[in-house]
């Protein structure tokens, strides 16, 4: 109970240590992850060459459902005798895109490169800059590879790695041994230790040899142009190191992938189609992701899984359900059938056994144990589609996962009457004070309908990560999950990701960012792991006397996208927001405070229904001079929680709360 706070009188939050309110759900805190921002592509995947696969210029075909074939491969068409975005000749080369000489199916396109001007004193070839540069640091070992044919030219090329001016040579090897067929081939490019980390730096692929000896017009093909870089707990085809690193102090418990508007697509042969994201890397086409840039699909279904594997975390599995973002969709019934199947195979895919079909090629792919999977997800944010199709089609899902698979429980994307799905999926994004203003929430929601699955939210302020006034909005309303969180069993905030180069940013506010080189975690990053590090399995009452309140105006309502005129009323939001959770194992109490305003805050905390409280405990804090400062590449760490002892503690104590703060006390019981 809350009642506002008169004049000088004391703040007094009353914690029942002997009383249960709720169970706290050991899978509350997890990712939500989707290709936007350049994510993977330029972010968490390792691969630092970009449009490796020359098809970053296709031009896509776009398909009609009534015309749509899920069981057909819709190749992307290219310009033709153009060069690829991304690339630059070096010296007196000529490039130009190929697709008359294909890999293979998948990879329908190469590069072919005019060698006819090198010289022994003008090397002439092609190279990369990468995602915005390439890093080099010292002492690092990168593994190059590429495939090729030649004609009338049989090496050798230079692999380097170098300076965007080409000053500065780091690393190169030689490669020879090119023929008329395709081929791998692969060099070890290892820097010294003698240089400063940069990342105005690229990949050159050259030769001073013109072709043949009888003939000096040698060409070259190229397609799966790759630099990798050391990958976290060295895997193959694996992730960014830093990032990771960042990702696993956070003890996230699940992932939710592929997305979010990345399941979708804008067209049906835009979505994520999970067969083709499978087996070798140059077997994979890629696709157009719906924010505008092309996705070479290295980053697939088996990378998922290998980032839940490497991070121990659960993986939520959202599947294909028939609907684009463009507002197409394919009605429940015998055309949506085949969807349904490829959803099942997804789901055997990751649960299988190598004695299933599917479960086979997971094995295959380099995953020999069958993951645990508990959540699968139908969908992603329908509510947009206005047909009204997805009550039908979200039934015909779920009987056909649940007849098959009938422990797995089943997330809708909006309200649906058709079925009583186990979960239902709530997005929110929303200004600090909006989210401050609605932290009860989920306080009175009946316990007997589906759990809550709040799958993507965020306070949007600050660009292009969030700044502290957004952190202690996520603050307030985690007190709110965290508090119901018998109701609330999963949650995520989105995006998770951000690429900060000029041009790499397609949504403001965003949890991590990062460049070629350096990477730094938002205030908002602190407080999930703040929250996630700091909870036990019970959610105890807290009530409170005297809470400090102030006027907020609600923004005005918008229809059809434009705002009325019509104010809402004015309503009152606390300045203070908290709550606490007890470990039983442990007897820890974990009791979290919110201060939201720029003037400190005197709390008396009242415990009950425990022998004692150790005068001793610890605090972790994260708190800033200004609801705008921020962290960035440049101050990666200008606000991060900092733990301390405290004493003073008992079943009585009081304690002062620190201007635009977020307090995690860690009380030790009696």
């Amino acid at each position: 109970m809350a009642n506002a706070q008169t004049p000088n009188s004391a703040v007094v939050l009353k914690i029942a240590a002997d009383q249960v309110a709720a169970k706290v759900s050991p899978t509350l805190y997890g990712l939500m992850t989707e290709e936007i921002n350049y994510s993977y592509e330029g972010g968490l995947y390792g691969e630092l060459i970009r449009n490796r696969s020359f098809k970053a210029d296709a031009i896509q075909q776009i398909v009609h459902p009534d015309a749509y074939d899920p069981a057909k491969n819709y190749p992307a068409k290219f310009p033709a005798n153009t060069a690829p975005k991304f690339w630059s000749t070096v010296g007196g080369a000529k490039i130009a895109l190929d697709t008359n000489t294909p890999l293979n199916g998948a990879l329908n396109v190469s590069l072919r490169l005019d060698l006819s001007s090198a010289a022994k004193n003008a090397p002439a070839g092609v190279a990369n800059g990468g995602y915005w540069g390439i890093p080099v640091k010292p002492n690092t070992t990168y593994h190059a590879s590429f495939y090729a044919k030649a004609q009338r030219f049989s090496g050798p090329l230079t692999v380097s790695l170098e300076s965007a001016d080409g000053k500065k040579v780091f690393a190169q090897a030689q490669i020879s041994g090119f023929d008329a067929g395709w081929k791998k081939f692969n060099a070890t490019l290892t820097t010294g230790g003698d240089l400063t980390p940069s990342k105005e730096n690229r990949l050159v692929i050259s030769t001073t040899k013109p072709g043949t000896w009888f003939n000096h017009h040698g060409t070259i093909w190229l397609q799966q142009v790759s630099l990798m870089p050391p990958t976290f707990k060295n895997r193959p085809n694996g992730d960014r190191t830093d990032i990771s690193q960042i990702l696993d102090d956070l003890q996230p418990k699940f992932l939710r992938f592929p997305g979010g508007n990345y399941v979708e697509g804008d067209y049906f042969n835009e979505r994520f189609n999970w067969k083709e994201t499978i087996g070798p890397v140059e077997q994979r086409p890629g696709h157009r992701s719906c924010w505008g840039y092309w996705s070479t699909d290295g980053f697939g279904l088996p990378e998922y899984l290998g980032w839940c594997q490497d991070l121990g975390m659960e993986p939520v599995l959202a599947v294909f359900a028939g609907y684009v973002l463009k507002r197409d969709y394919i009605p429940a019934g015998p055309t949506l059938a085949p969807f349904v199947q490829e959803a099942l195979e997804e789901i055997q895919y990751v649960t299988g056994d190598a004695t299933t079909h599917w479960g086979a090629q997971r094995v295959k792919d380099g995953y020999p144990n069958p993951f645990k999977l508990r959540y699968v997800e139908i969908g992603n944010e329908d509510w947009f589609d206005r047909s009204g199709s997805y009550d039908g089609r979200f039934a015909q899902f779920y009987d056909a996962i649940k007849a098959k698979y009938p422990n797995l429980q089943i997330i809708a994307t909006t309200k649906v009457s058709s079925r009583t799905p186990d979960l239902v999926d709530d997005h929110f994004y929303r200004s600090a004070l909006q989210m401050q203003s609605d932290t009860h929430h989920y306080d009175n929601v009946s316990r007997q309908g589906p759990k809550i699955f709040v799958g993507e939210w965020a306070t949007r302020e600050g660009s292009p990560t969030p700044n502290m006034n957004a952190a202690l909005g996520d603050a307030a309303w985690l007190t709110g999950l965290e508090r119901n969180s018998d109701l609330v069993v999963i949650s995520c905030y989105a995006p998770l990701f951000v690429n900060v180069s000029p041009g790499g940013m397609q949504w403001r506010t965003d949890l991590i960012g990062y460049d070629a080189l350096t990477s730094y975690a938002s205030p908002a990053y602190y407080v999930q792991k703040m929250f996630n590090l700091n909870h036990g399995d019970a959610v105890l009452p807290v009530t409170v006397e005297n809470l400090p309140m102030r006027d907020w105006q609600p923004p005005a309502p918008r229809r059809g996208g434009v705002a009325q005129t019509n104010l809402p009323p004015v309503q009152q939001v606390p300045t203070l927001f908290f709550n606490a959770t007890r470990d039983t194992r442990s007897g820890v109490i974990f009791l979290k405070v919110v201060n939201a305003v720029g003037s400190a805050q005197n709390v008396s905390v009242e415990i009950s229904g425990l022998a004692g409280v150790a005068a001793n405990g610890e605090a972790v804090v994260l708190s800033a001079a200004s609801p705008e400062d921020t962290n960035s590449n440049s101050e990666p760490t200008k606000l991060v929680p900092v733990t301390t002892s405290v004493d003073g503690l008992g079943r009585q104590f009081s304690r002062t709360f620190p201007p635009y703060s977020v307090t995690v006390l860690r009380l030790k019981t009696e």
